[in-house]
C-alpha cells in the first residue's frame, strides 16, 4: 500500500513528490510522460533553471529524486481510480492495481488548437499564451493578441510593460463598444475578420491570414485556447469543477484538497489563468505537504 499515489509527473506531480519523499512516506508517481510544455524550446521564471529547456528540467528533477528509496516513478496512465480516504485503488493502463491512502491529481491540461493550418505548428514557438513565460525575449517587437473574451482586454494592459506595438485579432467575436472604445483610446489596432491560417516558416510566424484580407504580419502571437483536463479521472470521481473562460479546472481549497476527501490536486489542473512551472512546482509541493500531513496520527 502506497501512502500516496500521484496521476501526473510533470512539475506539479514531481514537486509532491519530493517533499513526500524527504517526509520518508511511500510514493507512486504515475506519468505519461507528455507535459503541456513539451512544445517549448525554453522555460522561463522558474528560479535556478531560467532558459533551461523544460524536458531538460525534468529529467533532473527525476534523477534527484532517485534519492529517495520511498518514491517510484512509473510510465504508465492511470485508467480509473477507485475507493476512498485510506483505500484508493488506480488501475493503471498495463493492467496493474495499486493502492494508496491517498492521491495527488497533477496529470495537467491539454490546449485545444485553433483550427486553422499553420497554428498548431507554430504552437509554442511563435504563438504562446503568457507573457511572464516569454514576453522578455520578444520585448519591443509587434506582437499579436487573438481575442477569446473579456480577458483579453487585461492582456492589452498587461503587455504594454513589454511592448508598445500591439494588434488585436477580432477573429469574428464581438468586441464590446466600451472595450473597442478603451482600445482606440489607447491606439491599439483591431483587425477584424477570422484567421484563417497562420503563415510561418518552421514555427516561426510570418503572417496571420484572414478571410477578409489583407494578410497582418507579427513577431508574436499570444492566443489563450479553452484547454480541458488530460485525463476524466475527476469526471469518474465526480469531483467538484469550476468553469472558467479558458476551460474547466478542479475545484481545491487552501490545503490543495478537492472535494472528496483524501484526494488533493495541483499545477495547470487547477489554475485558470497564467500557467507556470513556478506556480505548478510550489502547488505541488504544497499537495504534498497537506497530504502527509493529514495523514499524521
Amino acid at each position: 500500500m502506497n501512502d500516496v499515489i500521484i496521476i501526473g509527473g510533470s512539475f506539479a506531480g514531481l514537486a509532491a513528490a519530493l517533499q513526500l519523499g524527504r517526509a520518508r512516506r511511500k510514493v507512486t508517481v504515475l506519468d505519461t510522460g507528455l507535459p503541456r510544455n513539451r512544445f517549448a524550446a525554453h522555460s522561463h521564471g522558474l528560479l535556478g533553471h531560467d532558459h533551461k529547456p523544460p524536458l531538460d528540467i525534468l529529467a533532473e528533477a527525476r534523477q534527484q529524486l532517485t534519492r529517495y528509496p520511498t518514491i517510484r516513478l512509473v510510465s504508465a496512465r492511470a485508467e480509473s481510480v477507485s475507493g476512498s480516504i485510506d483505500d484508493f485503488s488506480v488501475l493503471t493502463g498495463d493492467g496493474q492495481s495499486l493502492g494508496a491512502r491517498r492521491l495527488i491529481l497533477s496529470y495537467g491540461v491539454v490546449d485545444k488548437m485553433l483550427d486553422v493550418p499553420g497554428f498548431a505548428d507554430s504552437w509554442g514557438t511563435s504563438i504562446v499564451p503568457c507573457p511572464y513565460c516569454d514576453g522578455f525575449e520578444v520585448a519591443g517587437q509587434h506582437w499579436g493578441l487573438v481575442w477569446s473574451g473579456p480577458q483579453s482586454h487585461q492582456s492589452v494592459r498587461l503587455f504594454h510593460d513589454w511592448t508598445d506595438t500591439l494588434t488585436l485579432f477580432a477573429d469574428g467575436h464581438n468586441i464590446p463598444p466600451d472595450i473597442r472604445a478603451d482600445l482606440a483610446r489607447r491606439n491599439i489596432p483591431v483587425v477584424e475578420g477570422r484567421i484563417v491560417e497562420i503563415g510561418h516558416h518552421k514555427g516561426h510566424i510570418t503572417t496571420i491570414n484572414l478571410d477578409t484580407g489583407p494578410n497582418v504580419a507579427v513577431d508574436i502571437l499570444f492566443a489563450h485556447p479553452r484547454n480541458k483536463p488530460s485525463a476524466s479521472l475527476h469526471e469518474s470521481l465526480g469531483l467538484s469543477t469550476v468553469d472558467t473562460p479558458l476551460g474547466i479546472v478542479l475545484k481545491v481549497d487552501e490545503r490543495r484538497q478537492t472535494s472528496m476527501p483524501g484526494i488533493y490536486a495541483a499545477g495547470d489542473l487547477t489554475t485558470p489563468f497564467l500557467p507556470s512551472v513556478t506556480l505548478a512546482s510550489s502547488q505541488g509541493a504544497m499537495a504534498g505537504i497537506f497530504a502527509q500531513q493529514s495523514m499524521l496520527v
